[in-house]
Parts: structure tokens; sequence; C-alpha cells
């Protein structure tokens, strides 16, 4: 009976990625009734799990913290790809739709997920352990790749209106690529101790309980990933109408509709965080909430770039003085939280709190 539940599970969780790209496919570019946008909504709810479960295969068969990199750099990928996509619409509106995203992006994962992992693994463990050399790493990029993509642009003056000129948009996607991969080799090569999981003693744990899956199953698993991601973002976007009108009837501002949509896209990545906080692995879902932060302005910024070449219309990166605020607070509670190595309920609420605020200000200019 046990092995007939694990089949049907696997089974599950292979059929659910074909038919979220095939759903995909039917309904790309149209307009959605009511029973179409449910049905949609629950195959993408279906691929998100799916996405959590194959991310999780991955990440058994390759380590720490080459699973946490995989998730990240996926998902990161394909939201670029979203981006770029609807920049190349037009509207006055895809303007400011990098800069929105990413943003979202970065307040999700250093206040929202990292919050609420933290305030998981302190009710569960009372207080979490993690590596201050790595995580510190890790924020310390983050908080350069913003602050050089998304607070310069507002204080530069060679053009009008928080933009970059050419040679300066040059130099800040070069600088992203620059030290994403930086840290992606100081992450995996050089110091690849600094971002594994350790116990409450403080040894680093450099393997999992049990025998892993094999090479095979984590090939599949990583196709199969690659399939749910698509999925998840693509149907997001085909519900965005929908959303966008329930936003407007609500009187919400716009870009409320680009916060849920990046909520939705970086759900996969939070289930995953929260289970691996769950097992006492503050570490991994510390690398998974700054890693998917690092990636999209990594990775976000040069692709629009290079997508400005031929997309008509101005590029607005720089943030306004609310998200500004927002941000250097996020940088100076997340400093203070990973200096220790260990944290507790406050400071996970800390970040909520933050968090909640960015959601109340998106709602509410």
């Amino acid at each position: 009976m046990v092995t007939r539940l694990r089949a049907l599970g696997t089974q599950w969780t292979a059929l659910v990625p074909v038919l979220a790209v095939v759903l995909l496919a039917f309904t790309w570019g149209r307009g959605l009734p009511g029973v179409l946008v449910a049905l949609v909504t629950l195959v993408l709810a279906g691929a998100v799990l799916a996405a959590v479960h194959h991310a999780e295969v991955i990440a058994h068969r390759v380590g720490e913290p080459f699973g946490s990199l995989v998730l990240a750099v996926a998902v990161t990928i394909i939201e670029v790809a979203l981006i770029v996509t609807l920049m190349a619409d037009g509207g006055d509106k895809s303007a400011t739709l990098a800069r929105d995203t990413v943003f979202a992006a970065v307040m999700i994962t250093c206040n929202g997920i990292i919050g609420l992992c933290l305030l998981v693994g302190a009710l569960r463990h009372r207080v979490v352990h993690f590596q201050s050399e790595g995580t510190g790493a890790a924020l310390a990029t983050v908080a350069t790749l913003a602050t050089l993509s998304l607070v310069l642009p507002t204080f530069t003056t060679s053009k009008p209106g928080p933009e970059f000129s050419t040679a300066q948009l040059t130099f800040a996607a070069l600088a992203s690529l620059v030290l994403y991969g930086l840290f992606v080799a100081t992450q995996t090569v050089r110091h690849r101790e600094y971002f594994l999981p350790i116990t409450r003693k403080g040894e680093v744990i450099d393997s999992e309980d049990g025998a892993g899956p094999s090479t095979r199953a984590a090939v599949i698993s990583l196709g199969l990933l690659a399939l749910a991601l698509v999925g998840v973002v693509g149907l997001a976007k085909g519900v965005s109408p929908t959303i966008e009108s329930g936003v407007e009837n609500a009187g919400m501002p716009h870009a409320v509709v680009g916060v849920i949509i990046a909520l939705l896209v970086l759900l996969p990545e939070t289930i995953a965080a929260v289970r691996a906080t769950r097992r006492d692995r503050v570490q991994t879902s510390l690398n998974l909430a700054l890693g998917s932060a690092m990636a999209s302005i990594g990775l976000t910024i040069p692709a629009v770039a290079v997508a400005s070449l031929w997309l008509s219309g101005p590029l607005v990166l720089g943030l306004g003085p609310t998200h500004m605020v927002l941000l250097v607070l996020t940088v100076i509670v997340g400093t203070l939280t990973v200096v220790p190595g260990r944290a507790t309920l406050l400071q996970g609420g800390v970040h909520l709190v933050l968090f909640a605020a960015y959601l109340e200000l998106a709602v509410t200019p």
C-alpha cells in the first residue's frame, strides 16, 4: 500500500508539469472566462507543489548549496523571460516593470521568506542557527546590486528622471553579472563550506541522511522542474488580466498587480525554504532567499539592458523615496540579523513587519 502511494505521488508530480505546459499552450494570449481561470489557478497551484518536489530531489542529489542555486536560477531565468516579453508588448506601464518586479522580489525574499523561515524555525526549535560568513556575504552582494541598479538611477543627472544613460546602464549590467558570477564561484567552489547548514554546536552538515536519488532520477526531475516553472510563470501571466481587473475594481494602484505576480512566481522557493527550515536547515532557507534576490537583480538588469537596444520607450530603474527607505531599513535589519549567526522569534517578526509595511505601502502609497 505504501509503495502504491509513493508511486501515485511520483506520477502526480510528473504529470502536473506537463499538464501545466499543455494548458499554457492552449491559453497563451487568450482571454480566459471565469471557469477557465479557476482551472488555471488549480493547475498553477499543482505546478508550484510539483516544482518544490523536483527541486528537493535535485537538491538531495547534488547537495547544498547547489540545490538552492538550481531552483533560484531556474525561477529567475523564466521570470526574466516573462519581464522582457511583457516589456516587448509596449505601453507606458512597461517603463517601470523591471524596477517594480526586481524590487518586489528583493522585498519578498529578504523580508517575506527570511522572516517566515526564521519565525517557523524559532517556533519549532526556539533558536535557529546559520553561518554568518556565507549569509553575510550574500546579503552584502544583494545590497550592492540593489544600490547600483535601483538607487543610483534616482540621483544620476545624465538623463532626466530616474533613468540610466546608455553608458551607466552598460556598467550596471556588467557589474551585476560580475558580482553574481563571483558570488556563485564563492558559494560553490572556493568557500562552499560557508553556505552549508550547521548543527546547534556549529558543526557543518555536508550530507543528508538516507540514500539520495539516482543520477537518472535527478536529471528527470531537472527537466520536470523546468516544465513546472514555465507553467507557473506562464499561467501566472495568463491570470494576470483577471488579477488586474480585480485590483482596479478594488481601487488599488496598478503596482499591486506586479506584487501579486511576484508572489506567485516566488511561491515554489517560499515553500521549499519553509520545508528546509522545518528540518532545521535554516542555512538552506537563507541560501534560497538571498540567492533568489541576487539572481533576480544580477540576471534581470543585464537582460533588460540588452532588451532596451530594440525596445522603445524609457527604462525607469530608480526607486522613489519611500521604497529607498524600505530598502535601507531592510539592509540594516538584515545585517543585524545575520551577524550573530542565530535568530529567535523577534528577528523573524521584525522582517515580517517590514514585509507587511511594503505590502501596505504598495496598496496605499
